[in-house]
């Protein structure tokens, strides 16, 4: 068992930052879409949506990509798509929206329209 988790962490080290950064935002990604509905055919009526939850994640998505954007290099521009859009969607789903700047990681990203 020990031998087994020893190879497992050499096997992340060798993992270039970059990835590891971009694979922890596709995570965050995929459950801020799960928690807005957005997997399911009508996300309005979706079982799967938290938007509490989904603020949380978003915000955290938000802060990993401000603090690692300069490492991203061509990733970026898509993971702050990605992020953009789940900001929006998360704006559109609210029955009281958040004014711009409020929203989720909005402090982070800024004002989201």
């Amino acid at each position: 068992m020990t031998e087994e988790l020893d190879n497992s962490v050499r096997e992340l080290a060798d993992i270039p930052a970059v990835e590891v950064i971009s694979r922890a935002a596709v995570m965050l990604m995929s459950s801020a879409a799960e928690k807005l509905g957005l997997a399911d055919e009508d996300p309005e009526t979706s079982t799967r949506r938290d938007l509490d939850e989904a603020r949380r994640v978003i915000t955290a998505l938000a802060g990993l990509v401000t603090a690692s954007v300069e490492y991203l290099g061509p990733h970026a521009g898509p993971i702050r798509e990605g992020l953009q859009s789940l900001q929006r969607a998360f704006r559109e789903s609210s029955a009281h929206p958040d004014e711009p700047g409020k929203g989720p990681g909005e402090k982070y990203t800024g004002p989201v329209y």
